[in-house]
């Protein structure tokens, strides 16, 4: 199999997968954790704004996560962690549905984050942090 990338055939398996890795993280913190939010406590991403939009905006986010589980593929996921990436998306997608408690729920269920760290911990890769303030921080 011979994949594309910026017009330059990618033949090297190595390589394909070093590609993978890096959308499957760049796309992560863009959909879940691209800006601090610190009235919030937290970390937001493209995931929340689109929630705002109904319906249309829950289903473009469930279809680029679909994009990061053939990623996830791409670098050896298990037919099991597949179906439970899938099952993610599909539950931050139907409970992003519900008019206002489903944005809340984009802000703090992170699916894509949540999807990552189940790959990383299936592929016995050390969990890439993405950036140290990217983890949450919880109210004591």
């Amino acid at each position: 199999m011979v994949m594309v990338i910026d017009s330059q055939p990618v033949r090297d398996r190595a390589e394909r997968k070093r590609l993978a890795r890096e959308r499957l993280l760049a796309l992560s913190q863009l959909l879940d954790a691209a800006v601090e939010v610190p009235l919030l406590r937290t970390r937001v991403g493209l995931d929340a704004l689109l929630g705002v939009v109904p319906v249309a905006g829950d289903l473009l986010s469930a279809a680029i996560g679909v994009y990061l589980v053939a990623q996830a593929r791409e670098l050896g996921a298990s037919r099991w962690l597949q179906a439970r990436m899938i099952g993610n998306l599909v539950l931050d997608a139907g409970l992003g549905l519900v008019p206002i408690a489903g944005d809340a729920v984009d802000i703090y269920f992170k699916a894509h984050l949540r999807n990552l760290r189940l790959l990383q911990k299936e592929l016995g890769e050390p969990y890439i942090d993405l950036d140290a303030s990217t983890t949450t921080h919880r109210r004591r």
